[in-house]
């Protein structure tokens, strides 16, 4: 009569297996270079075939910082933090394009606007860095793949192997391109910059684990829609990318306008309990089709512009679109789910 007692409380002392997520993780991989450079517009379809050079970095790089943020329990600005993170450490070391007066010797001028001499950089292409990798590289890519996977949005999806091997793949990844960057030109930052950036690195690093992880108490009332703010979203980041460079000091105010203006946003959403994964989504669908409808104004910065890249925008900005409703519906079909149970 006895063994039914033991039965039951076998049961309920087995451990939780923990729901790891070895597809969102490559799909996060991809998608990752797919918006940094493809979706963006800055390289024209007929070179896909360069995602298995640019994934090891883009996709390394989102994959473990997603990772370690949701490893210990962190939020989104521990993933913005170390997006700027890489943002420096990408362009500070691998392509040096912050220190690079003329990088790639493509007379670019993305130094000139708003130099500031003693640092040889440029304030304005320092700051659109941050901004590109911090929002767009890192945290829309795990923005729109977390949210196509709600039961295991904020669970880690590799266990320590993976994250090993992700880590090594990143670094290979990180050392192949600036192999291939100094092949190309080779310019080299002074030694005072490279301090200079890998003091900053450390700093945003501290800074990511330092950031409080519990949000303050929300205010009482029904939590604004989702969908406006996507559409503010998309506003805030289509403004952003059209201010010219060419307004030097004038363009940095106005990012750092923008970019100051969605925090409060953010914090006021979040101040009333709106910042779940649909907003999250939200977020991260306006920052993926400005991407992707801005890609029509611009040249490629590989190769020439013809009929095949204004085609390659509009399959990009499709997918884009495709998996912003994907994501859409998983969200809604995991709250149906819940309110049924």
């Amino acid at each position: 009569m006895g063994s039914p007692e033991i039965s039951t409380n076998t049961a309920v002392e087995k451990p939780k297996r923990i729901k790891r997520g070895l597809w969102p993780a490559l799909a996060l991989v991809f998608l990752a270079p797919l918006v940094a450079e493809f979706l963006l517009g800055n390289l024209p379809i007929k070179l896909l075939p360069a995602l298995v050079v640019l994934a090891p970095m883009y996709g390394g790089g989102a994959l473990l910082i997603r990772e370690v943020v949701r490893r210990t329990g962190r939020g989104w600005p521990s993933i913005l933090l170390l997006g700027m993170a890489y943002a420096i450490l990408e362009e500070g070391f691998t392509t040096q394009s912050l220190f690079n007066p003329n990088y790639l010797k493509l007379n670019l001028g993305l130094l000139a606007p708003a130099f500031i001499p003693s640092l040889g950089i440029g304030a304005w292409w320092t700051l659109w860095m941050l901004m590109v990798h911090g929002i767009w590289s890192i945290s829309t890519p795990i923005a729109l793949i977390e949210a196509c996977v709600p039961d295991r949005a904020k669970t880690p999806w590799l266990g320590r192997v993976g994250l090993s091997v992700v880590a090594v793949v990143f670094l290979l990844g990180a050392t192949a391109t600036t192999l291939m960057g100094y092949k190309q030109d080779h310019f080299m930052a002074s030694n005072a910059q490279f301090v200079g950036a890998a003091i900053v690195i450390v700093l945003m690093i501290g800074l990511a684990f330092k950031v409080p992880t519990k949000s303050r108490d929300t205010a009482p009332g029904i939590p604004p829609s989702a969908v406006l703010l996507g559409v503010i979203s998309i506003a805030f980041a289509s403004g952003a990318m059209l201010v010219p460079m060419r307004w030097g000091w004038g363009a940095v105010a106005a990012l750092l306008a923008l970019v100051l203006g969605m925090l409060v946003v953010v914090a006021a959403w979040a101040r009333k309990g709106a910042m779940g994964l649909a907003h999250q989504l939200a977020l991260g669908a306006g920052a993926a089709l400005a991407y992707g409808w801005h890609a029509f104004l611009q040249h490629p910065a590989v190769g020439g512009l013809d009929a095949s890249v204004r085609v390659g925008n509009a399959i990009f900005l499709a997918g884009a679109i495709g998996l912003v409703g994907f994501a859409a519906k998983q969200i809604a079909r995991a709250n149906r789910g819940s309110t049924a149970g």
